[in-house]
């Protein structure tokens, strides 16, 4: 049985499901949304620049779980799942899972974006296995810190590591299908690369290593 990855934001999502929910809280007025959303745009840059500090991330993207009443972030990301992420559900993403499915792949999402920002997404498109970044809880009211390692760049193969020694199995016939470029050390590690409307500096990797480059938009 092989394992097929997928990261989510720009790859099944046509968006980026981490810096849209910065946005929507914004807009809800949960956090002040100038300073917010100024913050929210630099990270976003620093992302795609690969140069994102990602304790510094963290530590800003987690403070609103910290500062509110679980009731209230459960029924905000409710609202956000169906105004924000499911104009962004791409069909042929949903194709492509499901021809994984029917093949009898083990399909896992892989994302650097929290686990209660994606879990609710992962449910969505059928897929029951999420690795994504874990916000730390004490007595069910979420910190504002990280649990364990975040699920980004090299975080992501470690992450993997921990999750195929807890369920068994082995990376031999895996694919990883990606947009990003700080998605290169998990790539690295499958058989077989894709990379999904690769980002500007994956889509030269990609070329050069002669890995498979697809579109999932329309």
């Amino acid at each position: 049985m092989a394992f097929t990855l997928f990261d989510l934001d720009n790859t099944l999502l046509g968006g980026d499901s981490d810096y849209l929910w910065g946005c929507f809280l914004a807009a809800q007025g949960i956090v002040d949304g100038a300073v917010y959303e100024r913050e929210n745009a630099q990270f976003y840059r620093d992302y795609h620049a690969g140069t994102l500090d990602i304790a510094a991330f963290l530590r800003f993207s987690l403070r609103p779980l910290r500062d509110h009443p679980r009731a209230q972030l459960i029924a905000l990301r409710e609202q956000f799942i169906n105004e924000c992420i499911v104009p962004l559900l791409l069909p042929a993403a949903l194709e492509l899972i499901a021809s994984h499915r029917a093949a009898g792949d083990t399909l896992i999402i892989i994302t650097a974006t929290n686990s209660f920002v994606t879990a609710p997404i992962a449910a969505r498109v059928g897929i029951s296995h999420l690795i994504a970044t874990e916000p730390a809880e004490d007595n069910g009211q979420y910190t504002g810190e990280v649990a364990g390692i975040p699920a980004f760049r090299e975080g992501k193969v470690v992450r993997l590591e921990q999750w195929l020694l807890a369920h068994g199995g082995d990376l031999n016939g895996s694919t990883f299908y990606s947009d990003s470029h700080n998605d290169v050390p998990l790539l690295e590690r499958v058989t077989h690369p894709v990379a999904v409307d690769p980002d500007p500096q994956l889509r030269a990797l990609a070329t050069a290593r002669q890995w498979k480059i697809i579109s999932l938009r329309d």
